[in-house]
C-alpha cells in the first residue's frame, strides 16, 4: 500500500505488478471515471475460477482508491462449478472441456475483503445484475471465460442503461491469442465473440487498443487489450484531455 501513485503505471508498463493487465484496467477505468466527474467506479471480472485473479483485482483497486480517492466496486462472475457444456467447435473443444476451473468458493470467500462474487450461469445471472447490485459505472472488465459462448453471453453486460457504464470500457480478453493446440482466430473464441458483438450496433464496438500495440519494447498482454466503445454514450464526447495543448510560436 505505499506505492505511490505516480509510480503506479510505471510499475505495469514494466511489468513489476503481478498480473500487470489487471493494475492496467483498473488504473484506466479509475482515471477516466474521475476525469468524467464520477466519485465511483467498478470493474469485473468474468471468469474467477480460484480466484487469484480478483484478489489482484482486489489489490489494486484498494491502493488506487486510497490513492485517487475514488471508491471502486470489485464483482466477480464465474458458474462456481467449473466450465460449462460446450456448445461446438466454436467453443474450443481441443483445448477445453467442461468443469474445468471448477472454484472452491468458501476457501476464496474467506480470503476477499472487497469483491462480490455472483455465482450461476452468466447468461441468466446478468439478468438481475443491474436490478439487484445497482452497481457504479462500469469502467473495465476482465474477460476469462474461455469459451466463445460464454463470451458472448457476458456481452449482455454492456446491455444497460448507459448510466452503468463509463463511454469507454476498458477489456482483458485473456484467450484471444491462443497457443498452438487452440489456434484461436476470428471463426471461434473470444475472437469470434467479438466479431459477431461488432456486427450488431454501428455505435458500440470493442476495438484494440491500438496505441499499445505501436509501442516499441510491447509484453504480450498488450494485444489482449481492447476498449468496448459507446459512441452514443452521454459523456463520449466530454473533453478529457489537457486544455493547453496549443502549439506555442516558434520565435
Amino acid at each position: 500500500m505505499s506505492l505511490k501513485i505516480w509510480n503506479y503505471k510505471s510499475h505495469f508498463f514494466l511489468s513489476f505488478f503481478k498480473r500487470p493487465h489487471y493494475a492496467y484496467t483498473v488504473y484506466q477505468a479509475a482515471i477516466q471515471a474521475l476525469l468524467l466527474g464520477h466519485k465511483k467506479v467498478s470493474v469485473i471480472e468474468f471468469g474467477v475460477a480460484g480466484g487469484n485473479g480478483l484478489l489482484c483485482l482486489e489489490k489494486y483497486a484498494k491502493i488506487l482508491s486510497k490513492k485517487l480517492k475514488i471508491e471502486i466496486k470489485v464483482y466477480g462472475f464465474d458458474t462456481g462449478q467449473g466450465l460449462p457444456k460446450l456448445v461446438d467447435y466454436r467453443d474450443i473443444p481441443q483445448t477445453w472441456q467442461p468443469g474445468f476451473f471448477k472454484m472452491d468458493y468458501e476457501k476464496l470467500r474467506s480470503r476477499l475483503t472487497l469483491a462480490e462474487v455472483i455465482l450461476g450461469n452468466v447468461e441468466e445471472s446478468l439478468k438481475s445484475f443491474y436490478k439487484m447490485h445497482n452497481p457504479p459505472p462500469i469502467g473495465g472488465i476482465l474477460f476469462d471465460l474461455d469459451l466463445y459462448s460464454s463470451t458472448k453471453a457476458a456481452f449482455q453486460i454492456f446491455q444497460t442503461d448507459s448510466k452503468y457504464l463509463l463511454p469507454r470500457v476498458r477489456c482483458y480478453f485473456d484467450d484471444i491469442l491462443g497457443n498452438e493446440i487452440s489456434l484461436t482466430n476470428e471463426y471461434c473464441g473470444e475472437h469470434l465473440a467479438i466479431v459477431q458483438y461488432n456486427q450488431l450496433s454501428p455505435l458500440k464496438k470493442i476495438t484494440p487498443v491500438h496505441h499499445l500495440l505501436a509501442k516499441t519494447f510491447r509484453e504480450k498482454w498488450y494485444s489482449k487489450c481492447f476498449v468496448h466503445h459507446a459512441f452514443d454514450h452521454p459523456q463520449y464526447c466530454q473533453f478529457m484531455g489537457n486544455p493547453q495543448q496549443e502549439i506555442p510560436l516558434v520565435a
